[in-house]
């Protein structure tokens, strides 16, 4: 059974933002939150490296390599959260999230749940507009559908 490239990509766009958050937890550069939006670039990487595959393969059609790109992107972020779920119990739960919420945008008190659900949304929009991204930057190489 071979394994998609979207899968594998977004596998790496989630090892990615995961060492890269390791990263800045060990150097203690965590409690930065602009240099946690760096890890949008991670999600470019992963999107681009699955567009130019399918162009290497011969797949130059828009709405198909559209898809493709949503699939690599929401695997890596939908990774990435599971990660993080299990990472913020076994550092403390709420107290955790809350110490992260503080340095973050999110207010008030929340819970490792809705702490997790808002960075699903706002990762989400991140996929989308990433896969827009790419795709007008790549739009010449497709054929009209």
């Amino acid at each position: 059974m071979k394994i998609p490239k979207e899968i594998i990509n977004g596998f790496y766009i989630f090892l990615g933002i995961a060492l890269f958050f390791i990263l800045l937890e060990v150097i203690n550069l965590s409690h930065l939150f602009y240099l946690r939006l760096l890890n949008v670039l991670f999600i470019f990487y992963g999107v681009n490296k699955t567009l130019k595959m399918n162009l290497d393969e011969g797949k130059n059609s828009f709405m198909p390599n559209a898809i493709s790109a949503m699939v690599t992107s929401f695997t890596g972020v939908v990774l990435s959260i599971l990660a993080l779920l299990i990472y913020s119990y076994a550092r403390g739960g709420d107290s955790y999230v809350k110490s992260l919420s503080e340095a973050f945008m999110f207010g008030g008190d929340p819970s490792v749940a809705t702490y997790s659900l808002c960075l699903f949304f706002e990762g989400s929009a991140s996929c989308i507009i990433v896969t827009l991204l790419l795709m007008l930057y790549w739009n010449n190489k497709y054929k009209a559908d």
